[in-house]
């Protein structure tokens, strides 16, 4: 059973509902080969075989060409050019034979014919060498995929043979979450490595030190004083001795699409040994932290079982005392009604370190899908966030009416699905026209997202109207009467501003 498992029974009072697996199943294994200074065969000359020769020798292969002169085509010669003098190409004139794969590592070829490829398979094969003949993978034992360099950082990007140009769609969008900077820290690792493993004890304290390296690693290019400073680091995680204490991260996980997660925000689920995530967080969103994480839900929902917030933070806290690495991961952002607050007093009282990582709040999340500025200068001087639910089920007591009922002003109530009647009135009462316009949403960026769009008075019929099954937003203001013409459908025989549009 798990180290965790008698922290975990000690203060969750509700069965985890959700377990993500850890892999899902490979069409192939991804592998690298270490190739410096091994011998590769490239069998032809042609302009293919030309860039499956760059990689090879890029890294550190040494090739052995089997290729007659006059095939040898224009990318190949430039390749023999640029090699005089250096003799990591042999270029034998003539077309292979079965004895070239003598100690071999790996041989590539660009066959003309089926005839040719099978010979040159079976020849391969026969000698033990892996084989990749181009453009025919009945005849492949491993394929190339597409390639993102940072070197000594390499990623590898292989969609099977079945969309070559989906993987170089995907290359690109890694290509801009990867800093040409992180080559630099990379090489820096691998050259300090064992001098950082001797100064550091195995377990919680190499692991406190890789955790920082990785913050600094997606982040600008390393100093002159960067090595002193890491060798640094390492001597002040000694001295500290003892056990670890680990630490707290809260992450904004969004309104769910996992695609609006900030880069912080996944580099944070990368690391975490221990995952506190709420009942609204995407099974997306979770399929993106480490598989070896364990995951614990602590949702808070209104009407059903919850965990208590002050169980949570017992939680945080003995899992940190315990040296694990939490993510409290919470939907929207932490700090927008997300009781971030009390979970900060806490660790902050008991010691333990805490950092924030912010998410798109729910409302932010509305006026993207809506298209529409909460602030837009004809329209608005001002943006609220205010919480349409208290403790006791009511709309809150101190809320100030009268600045949420000004017309100048863009209001948005969360968690509002039982106390729209209630919001409505008290808008009414302090003087906000009833025909303000109105938005009601749910599920925002999710599959099963909906969005209505209608004018404050008739509010409460609708929300009535619609069952929901996750918390409901209400935007009330002159921005969302903006565009409507464009954005909702209005059907024949409604009111003038009819909630009728569905985004599911």
């Amino acid at each position: 059973m798990s180290a965790l498992s008698p922290i975990i029974r000690a203060v969750v009072r509700q069965p985890i509902e959700r377990e993500a697996t850890r892999i899902e199943p490979l069409a192939v294994l991804p592998v690298f080969f270490r190739l410096s200074n091994q011998t590769a065969v490239v069998a032809g000359g042609s302009d293919a075989a030309a860039w499956k020769a760059e990689l090879l020798l890029a890294a550190g292969a040494r090739l052995q060409l089997f290729a007659p002169s006059q095939t040898v085509g224009e990318q190949f010669t430039r390749l023999l050019a640029r090699d005089q003098g250096d003799g990591r190409i042999a270029h034998h004139d003539r077309g292979w034979t079965p004895d070239g794969f003598a100690g071999a590592a790996i041989a590539i070829a660009d066959a003309q014919t089926e005839t040719e490829a099978r010979a040159f398979y079976a020849a391969a094969k026969a000698a033990g060498v892996p084989v990749n003949i181009i453009d025919k993978p009945d005849y492949c034992d491993f394929q190339f995929g597409t390639i993102v360099n940072r070197s000594p950082v390499v990623v590898g990007i292989s969609t099977d043979g079945a969309a070559p140009i989906l993987a170089q769609a995907i290359r690109r969008k890694i290509e801009t979450l990867l800093p040409a900077s992180l080559a630099a820290w990379a090489e820096m690792a691998r050259k300090l490595r064992a001098t950082f493993h001797a100064r550091l004890e195995p377990g919680l304290h190499r692991r406190a030190f890789w955790e920082r390296f990785v913050d600094h690693a997606f982040g600008p290019t390393p100093g002159p004083a960067a090595e002193q400073a890491l060798l640094d680091e390492c001597d002040r995680i000694t001295r500290a001795g003892g056990k670890a204490t680990g630490r707290v991260m809260l992450v904004g996980a969004g309104p769910g699409d996992a695609e609006l997660l900030t880069l912080k925000a996944v580099r944070s689920l990368q690391a975490a040994d221990v995952i506190l995530f709420d009942d609204l967080v995407s099974d997306s969103v979770l399929e993106l932290a480490r598989r070896e994480a364990k995951r614990i839900l602590v949702g808070k929902r209104g009407g059903r079982p919850s965990c208590k917030q002050d169980d949570i933070n017992d939680m945080m806290v003995k899992l940190a005392r315990a040296g694990k690495h939490v993510v409290r991961l919470k939907s929207g952002d932490p700090m927008i009604f997300g009781r971030a607050g009390e979970e900060i007093d806490r660790l902050d009282a008991e010691g333990i370190p805490v950092d924030v990582v912010p998410g798109i709040t729910a409302g932010l999340a509305m006026a993207a899908t809506l298209g529409l500025s909460l602030t837009h200068r004809d329209c608005a001087r001002s943006v609220r966030f205010i919480t349409g639910h208290s403790r006791k089920g009511s709309v809150p007591d101190d809320i100030d009416w009268t600045a949420a009922a000004d017309p100048s002003a863009t209001t948005i109530f969360y968690m509002a699905g039982t106390t729209a009647d209630q919001i409505a009135a008290k808008l009414r009462a302090h003087g906000l026209d009833g025909h303000t316009p109105v938005v009601i949403a749910s599920a925002l960026s999710r599959p099963d997202e909906e969005v209505w769009r209608g004018e404050l008075d008739l509010l409460p019929a609708k929300l009535r109207e619609k069952r929901h099954g996750s918390p409901v937003l209400i935007g009330i203001g002159a921005v969302f009467g903006r565009r409507a013409a464009t954005l909702f459908n209005h059907d024949e025989g409604e009111d003038h501003h009819p909630l009728s549009r569905s985004a599911g």
